[in-house]
């Protein structure tokens, strides 16, 4: 059975967050009023001069987004949200409040988004996916628990192969890794070790490479560099990294995996394959555990 309407003022039939089409009943100095089909004008739901799009008249049939002012009084307005109740949505994070949050999803008013809905910590601008719901009350909201819509909204993926970039969306964060749901609508798999520095947010948008397009259809991606790329990139990172430090570093081909990690942020082998390259072209040399810049690049 469906959800009986939220009465919002007096008998009216309709609920904030509907999108419905109304007749103009009668037009006034701030602006025109809608017929809320109780058979009272009471219950008629004003359409302000400031929330037309064009000029209306009585007996005009116009689509309109109901909502709340600041009075709690039924509104409408023929600048209509770019969704629906049920739909997903990339939207605009309007403010947090201790209360919760507020999403821009293209209506008069910004939707609210519960802290029990939220994941990670959100902050004001930060673009999210989110489902448009209603509450227990049957006010219009919205969530960031999307994971199974988003399946259902995928597609498998098709056209590409290894080495392909796609660019996508975070939609969930594990432990493991990231998910993203990429402009193809294909559901991608970032896991924590492919990504430089292990950190990202819900909703960041990413560009990565296609490392593995599994038999469900969905694809394994990384945000590394292929070997060789990356191999040239670290080399040149430890080499600016001892600039900085006067031409030496208490760093080896022999430290622990653990001080690399943390001071390069890289796997021992991507290190030491750096450190070869850069001994190969004759800019660093090894002594005693220290790495130095060789004469030449040290001048």
């Amino acid at each position: 059975m469906g959800r009986k309407p939220v009465v919002i003022q007096n008998n009216t039939k309709y609920r904030q967050g509907d999108v419905v089409t109304m007749k103009v009943v009668r037009v006034g100095e701030m602006g025109a009023f809608l017929d809320g089909g109780t058979g009272d004008t009471n219950d008629d739901i004003l359409l302000h001069k400031l929330q037309q799009t064009e000029e209306v008249k009585v007996g005009d049939s116009v689509k309109v987004y109901l909502y709340l002012d600041p009075s709690k009084r039924l509104t409408a307005s023929m600048k209509l949200p770019k969704m629906r109740e049920g739909q997903l949505g990339y939207v605009r994070v309007l403010s947090v409040t201790r209360d919760g949050g507020f999403v821009d999803i293209g209506a008069e008013r910004g939707v609210f988004l519960p802290y029990s809905q939220m994941r990670g910590h959100v902050s004001e601008g930060q673009l999210v996916w989110v489902k448009l719901y209603r509450d227990k009350s049957g006010r219009p909201a919205v969530t960031m628990r999307v994971e199974d819509d988003m399946v259902r909204a995928s597609k498998p993926a098709e056209g590409i192969k290894v080495g392909d970039s796609v660019t996508g969306t975070i939609y969930n964060i594990l432990p493991e890794g990231f998910f993203i749901f990429t402009t193809q609508r294909f559901i991608a798999f970032l896991h924590r070790s492919e990504v430089p520095g292990g950190r990202l947010d819900f909703g960041q948008q990413v560009t990565c490479r296609v490392t593995y397009i599994r038999e469900d259809g969905r694809i394994n991606v990384s945000m590394r560099l292929q070997k060789e790329n990356a191999m040239i990139a670290d080399a040149q990172d430890i080499y600016d990294f001892l600039q900085k430090r006067n031409g030496s570093m208490p760093y080896c081909d022999s430290t622990p995996l653990e001080i690399i990690k943390q001071k390069f942020g890289i796997s021992k082998a991507a290190f030491k394959r750096a450190l070869g390259h850069l001994m190969k072209e004759g800019k660093v040399r090894q002594e005693d555990g220290w790495t130095y810049l060789t004469e030449q690049e040290n001048k």
